[in-house]
């Protein structure tokens, strides 16, 4: 699994990062963590509002940091 964190690298997403990990810690599993933080790359993926979040390869939020418990339920 690989879970990408796509943004500048500002205090919103590194919370989202912290979640993810939390968020795989909770559901014992393990994900190649990536922090994208190219304004074009980021761009190219369709985000158009800071920290986005995707989960092998699939946008699955923009702009908002989810809980835990939120990315708990979108891991496949």
């Amino acid at each position: 699994m690989k879970i990408e964190i796509l943004g500048s690298g500002c205090k919103r997403c590194i919370q989202l990062g912290e979640n993810a990990q939390a968020a795989l810690a909770a559901a014992g599993k393990s994900a190649e963590l990536l922090k994208v933080t190219n304004p074009a790359q980021i761009a190219l993926r369709g985000v158009m509002s800071t920290p986005g979040l995707a989960i092998d390869g699939k946008l699955v939020s923009t702009g908002r940091v989810l809980t835990p418990e939120e990315i708990g339920k979108l891991l496949p």
